[in-house]
């Protein structure tokens, strides 16, 4: 059994590198790009933007362009996190090519969500080093809510370190309209209200385990391969057993139970102590909504699962670490997670 590593406190003054290893951004969000860098600065950071991240597209380059890009990123001495701009649609490009075991001889906080699961869950399942869900640097100027920790506080955490959140009491409800139009102070931003609920329809749930997860729609994609392997995860670095966290970001209902189903082959619950599913607006179809797809699968886990949780493609995000010991519970309709650094 081998304990979980996590990179080196990102301390004021530190750098942060902004490589594109999925999609880049087109010039016309370039202001908005912009606007996250000034937020990190105005943080006490440094911020350095790859060539690739101001390419729009499909990709901002070539799968070999984007994997060095990122391997120097993660490789450099001076830099103690790796933000990508946002996700995109084919990060599992880099997975065969990238050096794992060399990412991982001194890491830096790789931080993200949507497309970047595909290459932050390998990095923790093949290495044990921890990495950082929930926040691309183009989230960087939305406020977030009194309940959360900033993606950065927890970077800057020592090993042993305590992170208590409490889940959010309202979600974004508006639709996505032109940059200058986006209210970014939290009381405009997050207007639904919203609670976390349990599938079996318990008011009390307490569950722990070590965080491992991802989006759902590209973290599927990697099981029944070493770099998806979770089931070997939990036996190498997880003994106290795993909280699986996934989110569906559009597949509709019949995807989702049939993504749920090929990690429930893969053994991916297998060692779960607890799951968890991030909200979604993801359709419903004929049949089947979001909830019965879960339901579905999970249904009969025999561990408590936990739906709407502030994870994934409807904001606000909780910064969760792959590989941190965390307690969940919920309590009176009231969600909390407690994220312990340990290895």
């Amino acid at each position: 059994m081998v304990g979980i590593r996590y990179p080196r406190p990102l301390e004021t003054g530190g750098t942060v590198a902004v490589p594109a290893p999925s999609s880049g951004v087109p010039e016309a969000l370039h202001e908005r790009l912009d606007a996250g860098v000034a937020a990190l600065v105005a943080r006490g950071l440094r911020v350095e933007v790859g060539d690739l991240a101001r390419r729009g597209g499909l990709v901002s380059g070539t799968a070999a362009e984007r994997a060095a890009e990122l391997t120097a990123a993660m490789t450099r001495p001076d830099v103690r996190a790796v933000l990508p701009p946002w996700g995109g649609d084919l990060a599992i490009d880099l997975v065969d090519l990238l050096d794992w075991e060399a990412l991982a001889v001194d890491p830096s906080w790789l931080v993200g969500w949507s497309d970047l699961s595909t290459l932050m869950l390998p990095l923790t399942v093949l290495t044990g080093v921890a990495t950082l869900h929930g926040a691309n640097l183009m989230d960087e100027p939305w406020e977030l809510p009194r309940e959360f920790t900033h993606w950065t506080d927890v970077a800057a955490a020592c090993e042993g370190a305590v992170v208590d959140q409490a889940a959010a009491p309202r979600r974004r409800e508006r639709e996505w309209g032109p940059w200058a139009d986006e209210p970014l102070g939290r009381d405009a931003a997050y207007t639904a209200p919203t609670r976390w609920q349990a599938l079996d329809g318990a008011e009390e749930v307490r569950v722990e385990g070590r965080l491992i997860g991802g989006c759902l729609e590209t973290v599927a994609l990697l099981a029944g391969s070493p770099a998806g392997d979770v089931d070997g995860f939990a036996r190498r670095h997880a003994p106290e057993g795993t909280l699986v966290y996934l989110e569906a970001a559009q597949a509709d209902a019949v995807s989702v139970a049939r993504l749920l189903r090929s990690l429930r082959l893969a053994g991916w619950f297998r060692r779960a102590n607890g799951v968890l599913v991030g909200r979604t607006t993801a359709p419903d179809v004929a049949g089947s909504t979001q909830r019965d797809a879960v339901e579905r699968v999970l249904g009969d886990l025999g561990v408590p699962v936990l739906l709407d949780v502030d994870a994934g493609h409807v904001p606000p995000q909780l910064p969760l670490v792959n590989g941190a010991l965390a307690e969940v519970t919920l309590s009176g309709g009231a969600g909390r997670i407690v994220q312990r650094l340990v290895p």
